[in-house]
């Protein structure tokens, strides 16, 4: 292997490391919204936003760590369900998921209670492979947490995504970030 690619690895590890053991500060998403978050993350603007996300429905927020590996969003939408439709809507959001990947595996795949409120929640490794004939590109791997909620007529989602080779060093913290989710 070439030294450089070993070394561009090992900094990759360390910086994952270093990331993880960060302390959690409260971060308030909106007014009925706050989780904690490391202390390092910082806010994407909404230029960045819209670069990094750009898809019709754009995050409310987006919390990125300081070497833009890791984010945290939230999204929210207009729903005609309830919070009680819940665990209809899992089987709806895990078909979306398996479709949007080449594959996936779940680490959970629940309706959960978090604070007092349920919500869906998903907790997986994806695989997204460029399948078109001439591509070369490996496949990206990520590691991700993801939660569904209904507030009134609002659709909530809560993710947390990473790449794959920081899930072992980051595992802990991103539950631990996720299981802080409030909602007032």
């Amino acid at each position: 292997m070439n030294m450089r690619y070993l070394a561009f690895l090992a900094i990759i590890l360390i910086a994952g490391v270093t990331l993880a053991d960060t302390k959690l500060k409260k971060t308030q998403i909106t007014k009925e919204v706050s989780i904690m978050l490391p202390r390092d993350f910082a806010p994407l603007h909404d230029d960045g936003i819209a670069s990094k996300y750009p898809a019709a429905n754009r995050p409310v927020a987006v919390y990125s760590s300081p070497n833009g590996q890791v984010d945290f969003s939230m999204t929210q939408k207009r729903s005609q369900f309830g919070a009680q439709d819940l665990k209809m809507l899992r089987e709806v959001y895990k078909a979306n998921l398996l479709e949007r990947f080449t594959k996936v595996d779940f680490i959970r795949d629940e309706v959960a209670s978090i604070n007092g409120r349920d919500y869906i929640v998903f907790e997986f490794v994806s695989v997204m492979a460029d399948e078109r004939n001439s591509s070369h590109l490996a496949p990206v791997q990520k590691y991700s947490i993801m939660l569904y909620t209904v507030q009134g007529k609002q659709l909530m989602v809560f993710s947390l995504h990473m790449p794959f080779m920081m899930k072992n060093n980051w595992q802990d913290t991103a539950r631990e970030v996720m299981g802080s989710v409030k909602i007032k």
